[in-house]
């Protein structure tokens, strides 16, 4: 079935007033992304009306036709790039008025003589540079999720971008040689393209923030709501796959394991709100000692556990020192109640012998023990030998 010109076009601008719709619809959804997504509905909407602008041109507007229906169009594609620069906390107003200021004067140097060459080559300049930004800004990794839905559409702005510098460039060239048949071929090609840039453009960019959501509810849920670390579900999941991913290639994985000494009585004596003041306060001075790669979490109440992957027991140890130090010279407190509080730390290191986290965090907790029995405020190391037996008995009941 052939489809006629006419009817695709219309299509493009139906297909952008529905965009819209449906992005401001979404921005009810969405608090975080609210501006942006209200910018791209408003970017769609002017694209909308500037492509019925230029389908009715001649008729609504005489021989200002083309400048107006141009120039709207031209300002839809710049809030378009408005909206996903946005995303990365990225700004184009001033050069978005630059650049429409500039067109506007193109035509009106151009007057009657030349109003069919800015129309045919010219504009499509603009529209270029608007996408071929656009395209930047979604390759960008500022604030956006590395997913597929933004890969797609860096890939549509691209080809978009692309294609209306070709039209600004090679076009000029083309038609000279093969006459009014390369005019209507690029018509019916922009048409056709048109169409996939105002569908596909729209629903990726409605993914990715649909996605990008759901990564941070995903997130939520493996984070402790006080402290900010990770929670138990997050520590076992990740932990389980640094254990793993390292003892295929023999190199150790470190635990510190964590326990607030006489927390209990913090909470009975100041009040909760001191208690939470003090896991906020250990739970500031870990991540300021650990380094990125460290896996951190809240996996009871007053206890906590860091994983090190590629650390061995001695640099472990230094860091365990470092923390103990740190929070042991901390104050806290509120309402002019002032306290200190230590921790105890309990340090096993696998470095191939131990199977699993479950019991690196048994053998690290075993040195916990024992440093609460000495008194607490100390690191306690698991011998070898405890390591050794705990891999036995393992391996022996997989057997």
């Amino acid at each position: 079935m052939k489809v006629d010109l006419a009817t695709l076009y219309f299509l493009v601008i139906g297909t952008l007033f529905v965009s819209s719709a449906m992005t401001y619809w979404e921005h009810l959804s969405h608090p975080k992304r609210r501006k942006e997504l209200r910018a791209l509905a408003a970017g769609y909407a002017t694209l909308g009306i500037g492509c019925a602008l230029a389908a009715f041109r001649s008729p609504l507007l005489g021989a200002a036709g083309p400048a107006v229906s141009n120039l709207v169009i031209l300002a839809g594609y710049l809030t378009v790039l408005h909206g996903v620069a946005m995303f990365n906390g990225r700004r184009y107003l001033v050069g978005s008025i630059a650049l429409l200021l500039l067109m506007g004067l193109t035509w009106a140097a151009a007057g009657q003589r030349w109003q069919a060459v800015v129309w045919l080559y010219v504009s499509a300049v603009p529209i270029a540079l608007a996408s071929g930004m656009t395209s930047v800004e979604l390759m960008r990794n500022d604030g956006m999720p590395a997913v597929q839905s933004r890969r797609v559409a860096v890939a549509v702005t691209a080809i978009h971008a692309l294609f209306y510098a070709a039209r600004a460039f090679v076009l000029p060239w083309i038609v000279p040689l093969f006459g009014a048949r390369a005019l209507s071929l690029s018509s019916v090609i922009t048409m056709y393209e048109g169409v996939l840039y105002s569908v596909v453009m729209p629903m990726t960019l409605l993914r990715l923030t649909r996605e990008e959501i759901h990564g941070e509810l995903l997130q939520e849920s493996r984070t402790d709501y006080l402290t900010r670390l990770g929670n138990r579900k997050l520590f076992f999941e990740d932990g389980e796959r640094v254990i793993r991913d390292y003892a295929m290639h023999r190199r150790p994985v470190t635990l510190l394991a964590f326990d607030l000494d006489h927390f209990k009585r913090i909470n009975d004596r100041h009040g909760h709100k001191t208690g939470d003041e003090v896991l906020r306060s250990f739970a500031e001075t870990v991540r300021s000692v650990t380094d990125a790669d460290a896996i951190l979490a809240r996996i009871g109440g007053e206890e906590f556990a860091a994983l090190l992957p590629g650390y061995d027991s001695q640099r472990a140890k230094q860091i365990g020192e470092t923390v103990a130090n740190r929070f042991a010279a901390l104050s806290h407190g509120t309402d002019g109640d002032t306290i200190r509080a230590t921790v105890s730390i309990g340090l096993a290191e696998s470095s191939g012998e131990i199977a699993s986290l479950t019991e690196l965090l048994s053998a690290a907790d075993q040195a916990l023990y024992r440093a609460k029995s000495l008194g607490g405020n100390r690191l306690e190391q698991t011998p070898a030998a405890v390591l050794s037996a705990a891999s036995y008995s393992s391996s022996g009941d997989r057997a």
